[in-house]
């Protein structure tokens, strides 16, 4: 083993030396050389081994003077080449606006030299930087334009290159066919070229992009097949970054011994090679795993596991994945609260990745007209070199336009054969649209009963409490007068109390009702033009009791105004409003209803000067599952839902809804609605 470690260090050593003897060579020979374009060249060598060697600061200097000396001459090659790698060197160092600025400069002097490969080569590169700086469309024209001549011309190593960025950048816009299509183009050449590890980076990339798609027996296949390629010794991180992806995608057609195999196989990996990538990919699908499983304290600790790394990462998409891990998890223990809380975080974060603005790009780039600028210049210089009479010569005529006719035909040949090709890919992508379009309402509705099943979970919750409550004393209070154990004096004394209950149970199930609706999304406001002032006046009309009975002093300075909205939202919005304002204030406090235009808006405001709310319960008001609620001043129940009824019906109307209150002191409630385009 001492033995080939040694000659290994010596064999590097003796490149390194052979390396450097060649700069020194180079060097030298520069310095004999007299100042003509044969220097030039040699200092463009120097210059290439410099770059080579990461040497850029030197390198940079011999540009400069190979710059000079070429301006000098004339010597447009010498230009275009220094500009060239000028560029290479700002583009190594990030300094992307000088790259491009050389490498524009330098395609400008390769154009007039009528260099296609020049021209391809810079295109390519300019592509690449515009791709990575986000333009999109200015990248992709260039680096298809120069794929168009690397084709052309059979460069593989080139086009290797070209197709991998721009099947990354397809990926990036979101145009998932594209980028697939491109990916396997890659993988044509890699494997000509024989591209070990370009092959297996490839391979995966093709069943990430299936697993993206949601064909998810494809993924497995290039999956299993990136796994089949990878060296044992030498791939053990990339084994287990593998490793949990394929498990993840047999855990959706639940075939749990084939998932489990490769989960369990991925967890050991990643732990031992301390790969927090891998890691945290396992971890959340062997959760999942013995979520299915009903291993639900084992799943517990590893989604807890999984939401500290992703955390520590800033893996938001994995950390997306672990709260809807972690919110079925607590579902299936009953621990309700806990999931509301997971769900909250879920959409929260889902929110605001979907933010995360998409590139618009077109789907067809028109190509830079590279060839025709470069072939066309040099398809009159070479005719003017190489031009005989063709009337001295007529076999040389006939020739010419049998080629020419054979060429046609060619041509047409393989114009029917790219429309055929061309057809053939549009029927696969129809079929994939309709695959994934069915793969995507199938989860919409198993996402949809997921939320039915929690709505039904918390109805249960309230109504086997408060609603439960509400209703065994109304019972008692009748069974007491049925079974004659109190007499209808004293019945009649316990009457307020009552009807009280029986209040109590009236507003729980109104709130109830429209809160499960508003939850199950079969909510669909019918805006109509009406005036907010009868609406004020009907719901004051409901209270008018309870406000006698606490002598609460009413302020109505409500007056006729006009809004566009579903009349029966906004009811229950004021009907919730008002009650809360009477529940929440003591004898002698005051209640004011009013509303006036704002921006264009009708903005409502019920104000009173009962008990206020504490600063820090303000932010729950609002949130369902915070399920926050407290008594009124004369023990008055709630079901902490009222004002989250209120926010979705108020939204669903394209209005908003904010409180302003300070404890002891009162609560002014606002809620501000569009108005009609007309005026009565």
């Amino acid at each position: 083993m001492k033995q080939y470690l040694t000659m290994a260090v010596c064999l590097l050593s003796f490149a390194v030396f052979s390396q450097n003897e060649k700069i020194d060579r180079l060097t030298v020979q520069l310095a004999y050389l007299k100042a003509d374009t044969t220097k030039v060249e040699v200092s463009l060598m120097l210059i290439n081994e410099l770059y080579e060697n990461n040497n850029h600061s030197k390198a940079l200097l011999f540009i400069d003077e190979t710059s000079k000396l070429s301006e000098t001459l004339h010597y447009t090659r010498g230009l275009a080449e220094s500009s060239y790698y000028r560029a290479l060197i700002y583009a190594n160092r990030n300094d992307y606006y000088n790259a491009i600025d050389s490498y524009e400069k330098s395609r400008d002097l390769y154009l007039q030299l009528k260099d296609t490969l020049g021209v391809a080569r810079v295109s390519n590169r300019i592509g690449h930087i515009e791709l990575k700086r986000g333009n999109y469309k200015t990248g992709l024209q260039n680096s298809l334009s120069a794929i168009d001549i690397f084709e052309m011309l059979s460069l593989k190593h080139e086009l290797s290159s070209a197709y991998n960025n721009l099947a990354e950048a397809y990926y990036k816009i979101n145009q998932i066919d594209e980028a697939i299509a491109f990916n396997f183009k890659t993988l044509e050449v890699r494997k000509q070229i024989l591209d070990t590890e370009g092959i297996k980076t490839t391979t995966i990339n093709i069943a990430e992009l299936y697993s993206v798609l949601q064909e998810h027996r494809r993924a497995i296949h290039y999956y299993e097949d990136a796994l089949a390629l990878l060296d044992p010794l030498e791939d053990q991180k990339l084994r287990g970054e593998i490793l949990p992806k394929i498990g993840t995608e047999y855990l959706r057609f639940k075939e749990y011994d084939k998932a489990s195999e490769y989960l369990n196989e991925g967890l050991v990996y990643n732990r031992k090679y301390n790969n927090k990538t891998g890691l945290l990919d396992a971890l959340n699908a062997v959760g999942n795993l013995n979520i299915k499983n009903n291993k639900l304290s084992i799943a517990e600790e590893q989604l807890s596991e999984a939401h500290s790394i992703a955390t520590e990462l800033n893996h938001n998409p994995a950390l997306l994945e672990n709260y809807k891990l972690r919110m079925s998890l607590d579902s299936i223990r009953g621990n309700y609260q806990k999931a509301f809380t997971w769900q909250s975080k879920y959409y929260a974060l889902k929110a605001t990745l979907n933010k995360i603005e998409m590139p618009v790009v077109p789907k067809h780039i028109e190509h830079l007209d590279l060839i025709a600028n470069t072939s066309e210049a040099k398809k009159t210089t070479d005719n003017t070199k190489l031009a005989v009479p063709t009337k001295d010569k007529p076999y040389v005529l006939y020739s010419s336009i049998t080629l020419a006719l054979l060429l046609m035909l060619f041509l047409a040949f393989t114009l029917l054969k790219l429309k055929a090709h061309k057809d053939a890919i549009k029927a696969h992508q129809l079929k994939l649209a309709e695959a994934k379009t069915k793969t995507e309402s199938i989860l919409e509705k198993t996402q949809h009963l997921e939320e039915v099943n929690q709505v039904k979970d918390k109805l249960f919750s309230i109504v086997s409490h408060d609603l439960k409550d509400s209703i065994s004393s109304i019972k008692a209070f009748i069974d007491l007068l049925t079974e004659d154990n109190i007499s209808k004096e004293e019945f009649f004394e316990l009457i307020p109390e009552l009807s009280e209950n029986a209040n109590n149970a009236s507003s729980l199930l109104f709130n109830l009702l429209n809160w499960s609706k508003s939850q199950l999304q079969s909510l669909e406001p019918k805006p109509e033009v009406f005036n907010i002032q009868e609406v004020f006046h009907t719901k004051i009309a409901l209270v008018e009791q309870k406000i006698e009975n606490k002598r609460i002093v009413l302020n109505d300075e409500s007056q006729y105004d006009l809004i566009y909205a579903d009349r029966s939202m906004v009811e229950i919005v004021i009907q919730n409003l008002i009650t809360n304002a009477v529940k929440f204030s003591r004898t002698g406090d005051v209640i004011t209803i009013s509303n006036r235009e704002v921006d264009g808006n009708c903005r409502i405001t019920i104000e009173d000067t009962g008990v206020g709310i504490a600063h820090g319960n303000i932010s729950k008001l609002f949130a369902a599952h915070k399920n926050f609620t407290t008594k009124g001043t004369k023990n008055e129940k709630g079901t902490g839902l009222g004002l989250s009824i209120a926010k979705d019906l108020v939204e669903l109307n394209n209005g908003k809804i904010w409180v302003e209150s300070i404890e002891n002191v009162g609560s002014k409630f606002y809620v501000e609605l569009p108005k009609s385009e007309f005026k009565a």
